[in-house]
């Protein structure tokens, strides 16, 4: 089933290409039904929340249902110690992680009669979108605490946390059970794109926010997409993706069972083997075929390895490298005798996982780094979800006068350049026919002499 290429070849490249052209493209009339969506919601507010919410959603939903209120603190009793433990360990690891993000401001007096520095100030807001799943039955736990406490971290003063309500007009507990742990201030039972709307503007109810972040569907994505200027958001993410590079010490069941965690995610999931042992490509299909069936979500994964997953053997473990570079993957597992010698050699990838003991799961869950990263092929130049969305950096400058008329005819000669006159003359204005000022404490020596 898990089609396998030499590589180079014809059927390599024709390959290749079908996974790179996976991408997220919007067609005009999409493009402008959600812009109306999103338009409704900036003007009407909560009705429109509650219209769009009972028509897709939950049929008898009211307004008053926006807000769980007493819901979380009961969630948090009834979702069950182990669970509980297990959601305090995984917000405890990736607490850890993010908080080594963090970087203080700084100041520079490195040229005479100059200061200049950076402040580091959180936003004020942020909203955590958290997709219920297909009908609310696969809750995306693990969405919350990563949105969220980054956000914690970064001394973000409010999280904002929506999530579509199920049939009921209720929210899977465990998830509120997650936004407690992970320090969500307030929980909205909305999603889909009038969610992001609602974050975007705010309504009646749900304030705005300053930065968006959160995986969702193809329209929740459209929707960021089309707000992003207005607020902040974190990426424009497209399907899952895996690569694993493998030599001849890899198991084939654990590689296979990776592939298959990943294709289980979507229909347009991608997931590739690059190896250059002929043999661990055929002994991998093998067992992807024999493990499908477990699966519960089988037919999504036969589809994502039957229409972007591959096999693709190259002539060494270096030439399988520059295929991994080209696909630039969100996730890159190195299941290789020796990885750590290997991961020199890695440039493009969202995260890298070294090792057959190191399962993508374990970053999806529990690990620590965000699991939030750039995909298809956005890896080539962005980064994981980080503090750093959560942060602004505000340059701070200051001159003396010595300092302004030392520089001041190069700054005049750029505007100038420029065409600036306005720039130049605020410049001119300050050091034409004025005498150098001593500096005050000499001025404060002479007068206290005189008396």
């Amino acid at each position: 089933m898990l089609a396998i290429h030499a590589h180079p070849s014809r059927s390599a490249e024709a390959a290749l290409r079908r996974i790179e052209g996976r991408r997220l493209l919007f067609s005009p009339r999409e493009t402008e039904r959600i812009r109306r969506i999103l338009e409704e919601v900036r003007v009407r507010g909560d009705a429109a929340l509650v219209a769009y919410t009972r028509r897709y959603d939950a049929p008898r939903f009211s307004r008053r249902r926006l807000v769980p209120s007493a819901e979380e603190e009961a969630a948090s009793r009834g979702v069950g110690r182990a669970f509980r433990r297990a959601l305090e360990r995984a917000a405890s690891h990736i607490e850890a992680f993010h908080r080594r993000q963090l970087r203080p401001g700084f100041v520079l007096a490195e040229r005479p009669g100059t200061l200049l520095g950076q402040l580091v100030r959180p936003v004020e807001r942020a909203g955590v979108y958290v997709p219920g799943g297909p009908g609310g039955t696969t809750p995306l736990i693990s969405s919350v605490l990563m949105g969220a406490i980054p956000a914690r971290t970064a001394g973000v003063g409010e999280i904002v946390m929506v999530s579509p309500p199920r049939a009921d007009g209720s929210i899977d507990p465990r998830l509120l059970a997650a936004a407690r742990a992970a320090g969500v201030s307030r929980v909205f039972k909305v999603g889909g794109p009038w969610a992001i709307g609602a974050l975007a503007w705010g309504t009646e109810t749900i304030p705005r926010v300053d930065v968006i972040v959160g995986p969702g569907n193809l329209y929740v994505t459209l929707a960021k997409r089309l707000v992003a200027g207005t607020v902040g958001i974190d990426l424009v993410a497209g399907p899952s993706e895996l690569v694993v590079a493998a030599d001849g010490s890899a198991d084939p069941g654990f590689v296979a069972a990776d592939l298959l965690a990943q294709a289980e995610h979507d229909p347009m999931a991608s997931v590739v083997l690059l190896t250059d042992r002929p043999a661990l490509a055929r002994a991998v299909a093998a067992a992807m075929e024999a493990q499908l069936p477990r699966l519960g979500r089988e037919a999504i994964a036969r589809r994502a390895v039957r229409d972007y997953g591959a096999a693709f053997v190259a002539a060494s473990l270096e030439a399988a490298f520059d295929l991994a570079d080209r696909l630039a993957p969100e996730h890159l597992e190195l299941h290789l005798e020796d990885p750590w010698a290997w991961l020199p050699r890695v440039r493009h990838a969202g995260a890298v996982f070294l090792g057959p003991w190191t399962p993508e799961a374990a970053g999806d869950y529990l690990a620590g780094p965000n699991h939030v990263l750039p995909t298809v092929g956005t890896a080539r130049f962005a980064s994981a979800l980080s503090v750093d969305h959560f942060l602004k950096k505000m340059s701070v400058i200051h001159y003396t006068e010595a300092a302004l008329r030392r520089e001041a005819a190069d700054i005049v000669r750029l505007a100038e350049a420029e065409g600036l006159e306005g720039h130049a003359q605020s410049v001119r204005r300050r050091v034409a026919g004025r005498r150098p000022l001593r500096p005050a404490s000499a001025r404060g020596k002479r007068a206290g002499g005189a008396g």
